[in-house]
């Protein structure tokens, strides 16, 4: 379980590809400190498991799955990731309950920038669109932000964005086109889930 709150951007050093799986290397300062092999870190949003450290860089595996349905597939050496280690029982929660699995993907469609505001407009499927609500929560590359607008009848909605978000996520460098991961908040699946159960 994770907050959302991102810790620290970090770099893909190297990726070994196999058959239906690959290994990713990624470099970070703060998230290194006290993990163990077995721990949860989320990268990008996407909860991966620590399988090797060696100093600084941390290695995970990725299966054929998390490759299909998030953006870590189109990871080379370079690529920068938001990075946050999982919640300690007495931690404080500064975000909002972010499981690290990734309902889907989503496309940034437009940009709109004014003195101090910054409006990223998000194009996602229909079936992540439903779990979508202004002023709800969502994750987006595993940073935790509050829904804008929702535009239903272009499956798209906005969120906002502070300066210090832009300066401490990979957010600073995101480009119009780019794919980005989606989670939507687990309590509105819970919700919906159990009224179409019922119905």
């Amino acid at each position: 379980m994770f907050s959302g709150i991102v810790e620290e951007k970090g770099t893909v050093q190297a990726i070994n590809r196999m058959k239906n799986l690959i290994t990713m290397d990624i470099e970070g300062r703060r998230v290194v400190r006290g993990v163990k092999i077995g721990d949860s870190i989320a990268v990008n949003g996407v909860c991966l498991t620590v399988v090797k450290i060696r100093g600084g860089v941390l290695t995970f595996d990725l299966m054929k799955e998390t490759l299909d349905a998030t953006t870590l597939g189109f990871a080379e050496p370079g690529t920068e990731v938001n990075l946050e280690r999982a919640l300690k029982v007495n931690s404080r929660l500064g975000g909002h309950f972010v499981s690290g699995h990734v309902d889907g993907m989503g496309t940034f469609k437009k940009k709109v920038t004014m003195e101090n505001y910054v409006e990223w407009q998000i194009e996602v499927d229909r079936k992540i669109l439903k779990y979508i609500a202004p002023k709800a929560s969502v994750a987006v590359d595993g940073v935790s932000l509050t829904i804008g607008w929702v535009k239903k009848k272009i499956n798209t909605f906005s969120i906002y964005l502070i300066p210090h978000t832009l300066e401490v996520t990979t957010f600073g460098n995101k480009k119009v086109g780019q794919k980005l991961n989606i989670e939507t908040d687990m309590l509105a699946k819970y919700i919906l889930h159990a009224r179409e159960v019922g119905e």
